[in-house]
């Protein structure tokens, strides 16, 4: 028997889900959670090297990296939360340092120094996201989401 198919592109529709996993607050955890986010999304029929598993991959690691970098809290670990609602997969990362966020979207940045080594994550999320926010996090902290629009 074949799986239902959306009535507008003639495709099966992808499963929904939700993967959630908390991961230490260190390089070697921002790798970890990219890769596993990433063998999730495979499962849900999102396959590794289509350009919507890169673009996935991208926003997963610059935004663990960002809560290994500026969002740790020495003895706390940071969660990663993948979510694939329909043809829309949102990428949540939560650390406990609420006091240090990023811009919001569409904020004025500084200048950026040419040759400087840090400073693009966030418009490189910016950049591939469809959507992407900065939330509270109760009780503390704070989470990053992005939203990725998937192909049809």
């Amino acid at each position: 028997m074949n799986p239902p198919s959306t009535p507008a592109t003639g495709q099966a529709p992808l499963t929904e889900g939700v993967f959630v996993q908390r991961f230490s607050s260190t390089p070697r955890g921002a790798r970890l959670a990219r890769r596993l986010v990433l063998h999730q999304l495979d499962a849900w029929g999102v396959p590794h090297g289509s350009g919507a598993s890169h673009t996935a991959a991208v926003l997963v690691a610059e935004l663990a990296a960002n809560a290994v970098t500026h969002g740790r809290v020495p003895g706390r670990d940071f969660e990663v939360t993948a979510k694939l609602l329909g043809r829309t997969l949102r990428i949540e990362v939560s650390d406990t340092r609420g006091e240090i966020r990023p811009p919001a979207p569409g904020a004025p940045r500084p200048p950026m120094l040419p040759l400087a080594e840090t400073g693009r994550g966030m418009l490189l999320v910016e950049a591939l996201a469809d959507r992407w926010d900065v939330l509270d996090r109760v009780p503390v902290g704070k989470t990053v989401v992005a939203e990725l629009d998937l192909p049809h």
